[in-house]
């Protein structure tokens, strides 16, 4: 049996990717994708031409969002899967969370001239393609055009993580409406790339059964923001809290994600895949 490629968190430039939606679904596909989602941060906008664009290249075609939470002071993602981007509910919360953000990217931009990097907000701006937007990966790939760091990887540790010159914490949407505005669109709740976050076991384990409690359903296992050695981790972490296991590149753009669409493995044989019952 063939088993089919799917892909469940990718960004556009309707968000921090570079590319337009149409343009991502056309690069999954040549890398085999069967099934693909575009999952772009606290925004649904590029869905209907990612849906048309999908349809077109031969591919399933599976909405989503990526919501930023802030939960124990650390900010998560939650990506919603199978919603109806026309929820009312989902759209309202979306854009209060998107609100800020310009605010938030201005601060950036000062903190980065008291470090000596002038004009980071016009450098950062040429890269954003959606002006409710402005993200930090915008900065860091304004940093590398300008040779500060080889790559937006070294950007975020040397400017733009937690006690570096160029952070500036924002305060996102919480777990709890976070999975209420998925839920009440009809999608699927999953924590985005679990082993990325800096908590210590327990804190995890807190964040798991609150949102297990919430209704949430899945966590994603293979994405391209975990190391090999945390698949099989999140594998048993996921059949231990009953959760479905989704996968995704995490894609944003060519040669600048850590996995590209046609190296990320498959899930691992012992998990339910959060999509064993779409079709």
């Amino acid at each position: 049996m063939t088993v089919m490629k799917v892909d469940l968190h990718c960004h556009s430039n309707v968000s921090d990717g570079v590319l337009a939606p149409a343009a991502v679904a056309e690069t999954a596909r040549k890398a085999g994708v069967d099934v693909w989602a575009l999952t772009d941060h606290d925004e649904v906008r590029g869905i209907p031409a990612a849906r048309a664009a999908a349809e077109a290249q031969g591919m399933r075609f599976v909405t989503g969002v990526e919501i930023s939470i802030t939960w124990a002071n650390e900010t998560v993602h939650i990506v919603g899967l199978q919603i109806d981007e026309n929820n009312a509910a989902l759209v309202d919360g979306l854009a209060c969370t998107r609100s800020g953000r310009d605010n938030r990217g201005r601060e950036i931009a000062n903190q980065l001239a008291l470090a000596g990097i002038e004009g980071a907000y016009e450098g950062a701006l040429k890269y954003v393609g959606n002006p409710d937007l402005m993200s930090r990966t915008h900065f860091a790939r304004f940093l590398v055009e300008i040779g500060a760091c080889a790559s937006t990887a070294e950007v975020f540790k040397k400017y733009l993580s937690e006690g570096k010159p160029g952070y500036v914490p924002h305060c996102w949407a919480t777990l709890e409406q976070s999975v209420k505005w998925i839920r009440d669109a009809g999608g699927i709740a999953v924590i985005a790339h679990p082993g990325r976050y800096r908590f210590t076991p327990l804190a995890q384990g807190e964040l798991f059964d609150a949102f297990k409690q919430l209704g949430g359903t899945a966590i994603e296992v293979v994405t391209g923001s975990h190391t090999p050695d945390q698949y099989p981790v999140y594998a048993q972490l996921a059949n231990y809290y009953g959760f479905l296991a989704s996968r995704g590149t995490d894609f944003h753009a060519p040669g600048e994600s850590r996995v590209d669409f046609a190296a990320l493995p498959p899930l691992p044989a012992n998990v339910k895949p959060v999509w064993h019952d779409w079709w």
